[in-house]
């Protein structure tokens, strides 16, 4: 590692320390109320969607783009309407959003098994291949069937990938915290 940078980190390690802190709190909350935390996040990527359908209209207006003014104002359409689905009732958009991680699974999982089968006289152990293929189409079909059941996976998996995050954060800050003092 670049000695400077390492003298950079060693200084700064309290922001890792407080970026490791907020992840695990952010991990804990999501266990903690997941329904609320999906709406936040529906909540949240509807307001992107709306600024940027805003962005894409105000370009097709103004022009000097790259991109068909037609398209832009299409594009802004969209997002707009994302945006008041989302926020209006983001009960759908949740619901539109778990179906489509379903069937990307349940097609991902069959062209993996499909690999699988065309790979078995070359390579060895194709079957963690194939068991990777029923695992994403098992995954699929129970986000298609039951996506409240979908949702709530998504949410912990990503409550529990920041507190795993936070966790690696905090013990990393506290090895450059101790890299500071022996430094001097």
């Amino acid at each position: 590692m670049n000695p400077s940078l390492l003298s950079t980190l060693s200084r700064n390690w309290w922001l890792l320390l407080l970026r490791g802190l907020f992840a695990i709190m952010f991990g804990i909350a999501a266990f903690s109320w997941p329904g609320l935390t999906l709406a936040l996040l529906v909540l949240m990527w509807g307001i992107y969607a709306g600024l940027d359908g805003l962005f894409a209209i105000i370009a097709a207006i103004k022009g000097g783009t790259p991109a068909p003014r037609w398209w832009l104002a299409l594009v802004g359409l969209l997002g707009l309407g994302a945006a008041a689905v989302c926020i209006v009732n983001p009960g759908i958009a949740i619901a539109v959003i778990i179906m489509i991680i379903g069937w990307t699974s349940i097609i991902r999982g069959i062209f993996e098994i499909v690999g699988a089968i065309g790979l078995r006289k070359e390579i060895e152990g194709e079957w963690w291949l194939i068991l990777s293929g029923l695992f994403s189409i098992l995954l699929g079909v129970i986000f298609v069937t039951r996506p409240g059941a979908g949702a709530l996976a998504m949410i912990w998996l990503i409550a529990a990938m920041a507190i795993v995050a936070g966790i690696a954060m905090v013990l990393l800050s506290l090895r450059l915290r101790r890299h500071a003092k022996q430094a001097g």
